[in-house]
């Protein structure tokens, strides 16, 4: 345990059988929980903005969106370096590392929440370190794929994935939970309005540990770092990680490469905000930055000298293929709109739902605390558990049907679904009982969560049998990198069309994208005379 392994060969039975099975399983069920928690810091900003509404905390709610939205940006972002981490680092040193530094922004966060009157740009640089979280997955999944033989991909990345995307649902029924008690001390705020809990509705008037919910992920981080540096390993075969530093240099790259990406995120957060909150007052179009953002990050690894520089010129060798594009657009329509939902779904009931929305003077108003409203976090959890826990499923369906037949079905079921959830948002947002139209709007949100991890799970399989053992790493890490930036753009896009009064045009767009990622994976892998069959 802990030491690096060499002439590591899953594809041989005899091997698998005798070593490498125990071997990868024990890595696999380390990486899954410091993954979930990588989820987790990454994307609680969507639970911690509910409550902070619920306290009274004087933000505008478009504001608080943005919260989500910049950990999204951060994230995505962050996956690109750390696609290319396992090569150059190694899978132990890699995953240790990036699970230790989750604990910079759980802490600060549970500083910061002590304060009501703690400014918006303290949070806003929380949310930028949270998005460290976000960057785990890439070099997570392009690790755990190393481990496993071919016929496995489907069952081993689903699980990592599926279960490690339990961090938004843990995350989403622990922080409420946690946020009832004392549990770290500290003086506690009073609700202003009605929160909620899995359990039940908490009254206004109630006392409220929000800081609770940066500290409590400590608990785990702390066991998870240690798990990770005596329980995995990195694997030193040729097509892995043949030339790894010592510890603190595999450290020193890594830290390296993320600030490379940490700048290039702030350098497209400086694009589109406003001169007033410290940016270029430019308003340059998300459409615009983020191609702006990739190319730099992309580019700015390239330019690093030495080995790593050479070693990341070998890894992009995955751009030349044409199959990295189809399926980086692909994988996009699944996890990009799981991810990007699961942060924005809590505050969109709060915002849809917890509000009347009422015509005065002939204008449409949104600030009327609705007392029949559903509590967004007693129902925001739901979405998230059924997309992951579907995930392992939906990649051993895929193993056993083939993954691009298992995504043509389920990118139909999620045009179909985003068209309703549309419908009845609209409805809603323009209703002074708008909880009439909770439980279709709920129902349909639920079917397009599951269809995206079924389609997560697919997709998997798909990168693992279309590409070589060399490639399929980094493709999974990039393909994720990008699908990331959903966390972002789902948020945003949500977040510019309740402030404009037309939620349901943000759903119509994506509709029109999930119609688009059929006739792809139509083309490439299910046509007559496709380029490669159903792989």
């Amino acid at each position: 345990m802990g030491q690096d392994l060499r002439n590591y060969t899953p594809e041989d039975e005899s091997f698998w059988q005798s070593e490498g099975k125990s071997i990868a399983n024990r890595n696999l069920w380390i990486s899954i929980p410091s993954l979930l928690c990588g989820f987790a810091v990454w994307l609680y900003w969507g639970i911690i903005t509910v409550q902070m509404i619920n306290l009274g905390f004087a933000f505008e709610k478009s504001e608080l969106f943005t919260l989500a939205a910049i950990a999204g940006l951060t994230g995505a972002t962050l996956r690109i370096p750390s696609t290319f981490f396992i090569r150059i680092a190694g899978g132990r040193n890699t995953i240790f590392f990036t699970t230790a530094l989750l604990m910079i922004p759980a802490i600060g966060a549970g500083f910061a929440l002590q304060n009501p009157d703690t400014p918006l740009w303290q949070f806003q640089i929380l949310a930028f370190l949270s998005g460290i979280g976000g960057g785990n997955f890439s070099s997570s999944m392009s690790n755990i794929s190393f481990f496993f033989p071919k016929k496995m991909q489907g069952y081993s990345l689903g699980m990592n994935a599926g279960l490690g995307n339990f961090g938004v649902t843990t995350m989403q029924i622990l922080i409420p939970l946690v946020m009832t008690f004392g549990l770290f001390g500290g003086e506690p705020m009073i609700l202003e309005n009605t929160s909620g809990t899995l359990i039940g509705k908490i009254p206004a008037g109630s006392e409220t540990y929000i800081h609770n919910a940066g500290f409590v992920w400590l608990l785990f981080l702390v066991p998870l770092a240690f798990a990770g540096w005596f329980g995995m390993n990195n694997i030193r075969d040729e097509h892995v990680s043949p030339d790894i530093p010592n510890p603190i240099g595999a450290f020193g790259t890594i830290t390296f490469m993320l600030v490379i990406g940490l700048i290039c995120a702030a350098f497209g957060l400086w694009l589109m905000l406003p001169a007033a909150v410290g940016g270029s007052g430019f308003m340059v179009s998300k459409w615009i930055v983020l191609p702006i953002v990739i190319a730099l990050t992309v580019l700015g690894l390239k330019m690093i000298p030495g080995q790593v520089g050479q070693n990341l010129t070998r890894q992009y060798k995955i751009f030349g293929n044409k199959h990295t594009w189809a399926m980086t657009v692909i994988y996009t329509m699944t996890f990009g709109s799981f991810i990007g939902y699961s942060a924005a779904l809590a505050l969109t009931i709060k915002v849809v739902f917890g509000f009347s929305h009422i015509e005065v003077d002939g204008v449409m108003t949104h600030d009327t605390i609705n007392p029949n409203g559903p509590s967004a976090l007693m129902f925001a959890w739901m979405g998230p558990f059924i997309g992951a826990l579907i995930r392992p499923i939906g990649g051993m369906i895929a193993d056993k049907l083939g993954g691009a037949r298992v995504t043509q079905w389920i990118s139909i079921v999620m045009v179909a679904s985003a068209l309703g959830v549309a419908y009845f948002i609209q409805q809603a947002y323009s209703s002074a009982t708008p909880e009439q139209y909770f439980i279709p709007f709920l129902g349909l949100f639920l079917i397009l969560f599951a269809a995206t991890g079924i389609g997560n799970g697919s997709t998997f399989r798909t990168i693992a049998v279309a590409f070589n053992k060399e490639q399929a790493g980094p493709v999974l890490g990039w393909t994720a990198a990008v699908a990331a930036y959903g966390a972002f753009i789902i948020p945003k896009v949500f977040g510019e069309q309740m402030k404009a009064g037309t939620p349901e045009y943000a759903l119509y767009g994506f509709a029109v994208f999930y119609a688009v990622c059929i006739a792809i994976n139509w083309w490439f892998y299910l046509r007559p005379g496709a380029y490669i069959k159903n792989p």
